[in-house]
């Protein structure tokens, strides 16, 4: 309890280092949106509908994944991790799903799949944590890891899902190479 206070404490310390702007962008998506671009040490709070330095407790974990889904899409990485490390359902497998979307793309494959495993854990039918996890077996070359993702996602959503043919396009694209 000691070491997660600890920790929660210096990742607010840090934050305004880390903090980015926020944009809207949809579940698993890297477009824009109408959210306005907060400068560097500020989120979007979309209650309060400006943008805001956030504290512990402050925003809540609505407003923490939303700015830590942009942080993720928008490439930087460890600062996503800093914001969804704020969230106070450590249980949301909205979280954990960028939690391991962010530490994998930092390099730390093995990290961000026991954030993908907790995240389907809690909800086996969340597709757009399995076409991640998919893209991670084939970052570890694990072929059969990504096919057997991308069949849990057919039996979940159908051949026509975006999840289903993103991963699908990723395997044939690591099978090309």
């Amino acid at each position: 309890m000691r070491r997660r206070l600890l920790i929660q404490v210096m990742a607010i310390a840090a934050l305004p280092l880390f903090a980015a702007p926020a944009f809207t962008a949809g579940e698993g998506g890297g477009g824009g949106g109408d959210t306005p671009k907060c400068k560097k040490g500020e989120v979007w709070d979309k209650k309060l509908k400006k943008c805001v330095t956030p504290k512990y407790g402050m925003l809540d974990d609505d407003n923490i994944y939303e700015a830590g889904h942009d942080l993720a899409m928008a490439g930087r990485y460890d600062e996503a991790i800093a914001v969804l490390s704020l969230a106070a359902n450590k249980q949301d497998p909205r979280i954990l799903n960028y939690l391991g979307y962010s530490h994998r793309h930092s390099g730390r494959i093995t990290v961000g799949l026991g954030y993908y495993e907790e995240a389907l854990r809690i909800n086996p039918d969340y597709t757009l944590v399995r076409e991640y996890l998919g893209e991670a077996h084939l970052q570890m070359g694990d072929l059969a890891g990504a096919r057997e993702q991308l069949s849990e996602i057919e039996k979940r959503t159908g051949k026509g899902s975006r999840e289903y043919g993103m991963l699908a396009q990723q395997i044939d694209h690591f099978m090309r190479s």
